[in-house]
């Protein structure tokens, strides 16, 4: 077990090695020194907007998927789940256009689209994994003595952590990936090289933010499998 985790990520390093290495080679050293410190301030920049609107949305998006896995609200909860859907029905320019008018440009907008986008995921993961433990596994948990925070905290959540997770590593995807079109509504990211790279014909700087970008996902999922694994370590 954990001699195949140790080899999946030794793989996984290797690849991001080799990405490197060929853009690096591609675009040029002279590219890469000269625009060293705009990949250092936008990386900090991008992961500000995704870590600030993730965390919102976990606040948010696990206790209503816990809420609405509970016997009393099951059958809303379909009906609910197209609230949360709002982020993903509407395209993400709309939804940051909408942000943008309601409360202005720069970060916070940003943040809120952000959040928008990465919360389904988040609620319908964990209600999906809370509603598919074992009855008979709840059932012990009663006759035992346990009080339902007491079967939420040390039954329901652990079985259902794995799907829960996958929920959360979707909405770190989409969130990291729609963060460079913050760029349009006045916050910074890798779209401020993707964007002026496209319009000036630069494809250099296009390819470094396209980069950039690919590799923040790559990495947090994969640092988000390390921790699924590290919780879970019966499950790898």
């Amino acid at each position: 077990m954990h001699l195949n985790f140790a080899k999946r990520a030794g793989l996984g390093i290797l690849a991001l090695l080799i990405v490197l290495t060929l853009v690096a080679w591609g675009v040029g050293p002279q590219t890469l020194i000269a625009r060293k410190v705009d990949l250092m301030y936008l990386g900090q920049q991008h992961m500000i907007l995704v870590f600030s609107s993730l965390a919102l949305a976990l606040l948010v998006g696990i206790p209503s998927g816990i809420v609405l896995s509970r016997p009393f609200a099951r059958r809303w909860a379909e009906y609910v789940m197209q609230i949360f859907n709002i982020g993903n029905t509407l395209p993400p320019l709309a939804v940051l256009a909408l942000a943008m008018v309601l409360i202005g440009i720069g970060d916070k907008p940003a943040i809120i689209a952000l959040f928008l986008a990465s919360l389904l995921p988040i609620v319908r993961n964990t209600f999906a994994g809370l509603c598919s433990v074992p009855p008979p596994l709840i059932e012990a948990a009663k006759g035992i003595g346990m009080t339902r925070i007491q079967q939420l905290w040390q039954v329901e959540l652990p079985d259902a952590w794995p799907v829960i997770l996958s929920g959360i590593r979707i909405a770190t995807a989409i969130n990291v990936g729609t963060a460079p079109l913050a760029f349009l509504i006045g916050a910074s990211s890798y779209g401020e090289l993707i964007f002026p790279g496209i319009y000036l014909n630069d494809f250099p700087t296009l390819i470094l933010g396209a980069t950039a970008t690919a590799l923040i996902a790559l990495i947090l999922d994969m640092l988000l499998a390390a921790l699924g694994r590290w919780l879970s370590p019966h499950l790898a």
